[in-house]
């Protein structure tokens, strides 16, 4: 069956009431069966004890502005590719929600022939499957014994949801920033930097930093276009990032990764691969670890 033969109406899903999935052709746009990743493996990982703490989104439902929702969570290729290098780089990888619920993933978007990423979800799922209660382990976390080296936060639209208003989420975001700790997202994953501004809006962490996130033209244009999403979103987080004061550095994707500081962003999708070697490379050339 050709593109032009799909049809462009989200999907519903049969678990919600008034919950749909991506349409099948905005999937057969949007999902390879493989990514981009290039074989690069690290055969002189890390030695050291100092770890990374991912969190994920425990979400599956976001309500869209006509009062539909969207069956989200966090974007496999996204959570997974980047989390690969992490690892393979030689640094553990502990994985958190906010409530120790499972982490959701977007399993209509698994590359479903690429062999890294499978691997990498079957060494994780038991994780994905039993993460850690957040609320419960943040003091740990941005205590003085932590044994943690950066946080990392996925895309998938399930992380507008909840994080953003997270306590959690903003002390241990201020945490990294205060300690020189390393903070990696990408595509709509940057929208948990507003969890710095939950509580005052003048006290975001992220003023001045050059940020690279889904660009918010797509969320109101093509992805309404081809059934990716039942309905528009209530806010977009480069426009909030941007009001905030952070400096939003692309308004497409192209898979366009930047660093700023210890802060690494990328736009899409298509910046997994970069943004895990990127990431990867500095934590194997800093000699503080």
């Amino acid at each position: 069956m050709s593109n032009k033969e799909l049809s462009n109406k989200p999907v519903p899903d049969r678990a919600e009431e008034n919950a749909f999935f991506p349409s099948d052709y905005s999937l057969s746009l949007y999902v390879a069966k493989k990514t981009d990743y290039d074989g690069t493996t690290y055969p002189n990982p890390y030695k050291g004890d100092k770890k990374f703490l991912a969190i994920l989104t425990d979400e599956r439902y976001l309500e869209m502005a006509n009062g539909k929702y969207f069956s989200t969570g966090n974007h496999p290729a996204e959570t997974l590719l980047p989390m690969f290098y992490i690892d393979n780089a030689g640094f553990n990888i502990d994985i958190a929600t906010l409530s120790g619920n499972p982490a959701k993933l977007e399993c209509w978007a698994m590359p479903t022939e690429d062999e890294t990423v499978l691997k990498t979800l079957a060494k994780f799922r038991e994780q994905l499957k039993h993460p850690l209660n957040l609320n419960e382990i943040v003091d740990q976390v941005t205590g003085p014994d932590s044994p943690y080296v950066g946080v990392f936060i996925p895309g998938g639209h399930g992380v507008m949801a909840k994080i953003p208003e997270s306590k959690a989420v903003s002390k241990v975001l201020n945490w990294a920033l205060q300690n020189d700790k390393y903070i990696v997202s990408l595509c709509h994953g940057p929208a948990a930097l507003l969890a710095t501004a939950a509580e005052k809006p003048e006290d975001f962490s992220f003023k001045g930093y050059k940020v690279c996130v889904f660009p918010d033209s797509l969320d109101t244009g093509a992805n309404q276009e081809i059934g990716y999403m039942p309905g528009q979103l209530k806010w977009l987080v480069a426009e909030k990032l941007k009001k905030l004061g952070a400096e939003i550095v692309n308004d497409d994707m192209t898979g366009k990764v930047i660093k700023d500081r210890k802060l690494y962003t990328g736009d899409s999708p298509l910046a997994s691969n970069n943004l895990g070697k990127l990431v990867a490379k500095d934590l194997l050339a800093d000699s503080s670890l």
